[in-house]
């Protein structure tokens, strides 16, 4: 592209992302993936197990139990995405006849809160499936329940991460911290 030398030219900033917005972009990609797939995957089983009851009388043996843990792997890495995109259920009753300090205060209070709440889940939920791994059951084929379990000291871990890094932006930069 040709310019003019007499025309002085735009000066434009433009910043570019750095290393870790890229990551951080690229995760949520792929965790917004894994949530289609899993939707996907688990409403064609779900369906399959229905054509095959009613037309065939029959069904997949593992399929039911699949299906649940699809539900539940379903269930937490969407609730992964909520707290990443601070579209978590909360209630702000009390909230919203604070002053724009005080709200801000109460909503770090809550999301620090609810950060330690996770950080206990994630405890409990890897005792859970230590013990799982320890007892060696199956879930269905070869597949043992600890590894469908799995999901849930990582799901919580990572939601406890969020709530932090909400918790610390909103004491560094007074932005809005949600729980």
């Amino acid at each position: 592209m040709f310019t003019d030398p007499d025309r002085p030219a735009r000066v434009t900033e433009t910043t570019a992302p750095s290393r870790l917005d890229v990551m951080l972009k690229l995760i949520h990609r792929v965790e917004d993936l894994i949530i289609a797939l899993l939707l996907t995957a688990t409403l064609g089983l779900a369906l399959y197990q229905i054509v095959l009851r009613s037309v065939m009388g029959t069904g997949l043996v593992w399929g039911d139990i699949l299906v649940r843990l699809m539900v539940l792997w379903l269930g937490m890495v969407g609730a992964m995405a909520a707290t990443r995109q601070r579209k978590h259920i909360s209630v702000d009753l009390v909230t919203r006849f604070l002053s724009p300090g005080w709200r801000r205060v109460t909503e770090g209070v809550t999301t620090l809160f609810a950060g330690c709440v996770c950080l206990v889940a994630f405890y409990f939920c890897l005792q859970f499936v230590l013990s799982e791994y320890e007892l060696g059951d199956l879930a269905f084929a070869q597949v043992p329940y600890w590894a469908c379990e799995a999901i849930l000291p990582l799901a919580f871990l990572i939601i406890a991460v969020r709530y932090g890094i909400q918790f610390l932006l909103a004491l560094t930069r007074g932005r809005k911290a949600a729980p």
